[in-house]
């Protein structure tokens, strides 16, 4: 079963005067994961959509959704896949990937057939994040260590953390998507701090590995005109291109980010100073 759900794009005039309750209903991703179902989120924010598959004791097979009006979900799409649980598999076309815990899988444009499933009796959870596509480019699965590692920050600052960037140009062909995944180092609970915006660019985070019991607080706003969303684990958030993404936690944690837009250059963006954030 595929199910969906679609959210408008929003002015940050108007975001500026939401409720605590109305930043959820718009930003908030809560439930990526239910039990034998795929479920999906439709943006109007670069038509970037984010879900999560969740096979338990069935597979299941991406369907196409109403909003993109096509016979196949990936005849205009290009897709990515990081898994987030115990050992699982995707097939594409009759081709069978495998993909442990933290592995991602970059799907092409035109693809007909994606299955996901469980395998040797574990528990995946594969977060998905698609984008539209212009050109076809070759299914490639990226396991952790053909990553491109980056360490940042420091303990001193409380933002010592590993970016693994898995769906890159520099590693992965593709039209837009890019997708990547950073470790928070235990004791240290800041992610993307200094944060920035790129205009050129819109951007999903989703949060995982959070012990039971602990919270997430996202920063998002424009810098002057910041708001906060409390998250807990396995939720997202959609960032427009005009605000800042980060975060802070009760404990650490991993999250993934996915971006979609003008270009491919993940150095790409507007630096902000903390003195400067209101």
């Amino acid at each position: 079963m595929t199910n969906s759900q679609f959210r408008y794009a929003h002015h940050p005039n108007d975001v500026k005067r939401y409720t605590t309750k109305e930043l959820r209903e718009h930003f908030l991703i809560p439930e990526l994961f239910k039990k034998n179902e795929i479920n999906l989120t439709y943006t109007m924010y670069d038509r970037f959509i984010a879900g999560g598959a969740y096979p338990v004791d069935k597979a299941l097979k991406l369907e196409t959704i109403d909003d993109l009006k096509s016979e196949n979900f990936l005849d205009r799409r290009e897709l990515g896949i990081i898994n987030v649980g115990g050992k699982g598999k995707v097939t594409v076309d009759g081709e069978v990937y495998e993909l442990a815990n933290k592995e991602a899988l970059y799907v092409g444009r035109g693809k007909k057939e994606v299955i996901f499933e469980t395998s040797a009796g574990e528990q995946p959870y594969f977060y998905l994040n698609s984008a539209p596509a212009h050109k076809a480019y070759p299914t490639k699965r990226v396991g952790k260590e053909d990553a491109e590692v980056v360490e940042l920050g420091d303990a001193k600052s409380a933002n010592k953390r590993i970016l693994n960037k898995l769906i890159v140009n520099s590693i992965v062909e593709t039209c837009q998507l890019q997708m990547g995944m950073t470790e928070l180092v235990e004791g240290n609970v800041w992610n993307t701090m200094p944060p920035h915006t790129h205009t050129r660019r819109m951007e999903v985070y989703f949060y995982f590995d959070l012990e039971d019991g602990q919270t997430i607080s996202h920063f998002m706003g424009q810098p002057d005109e910041t708001r906060h969303i409390f998250l807990q684990n396995h939720q997202a958030v959609i960032s427009p291109e005009w605000s800042i993404h980060a975060g802070a936690g009760t404990s650490n944690y991993t999250f993934i980010w996915g971006m979609a837009g003008e270009n491919l250059d993940y150095g790409d963006m507007d630096k902000v100073a903390p003195h400067e954030l209101k």
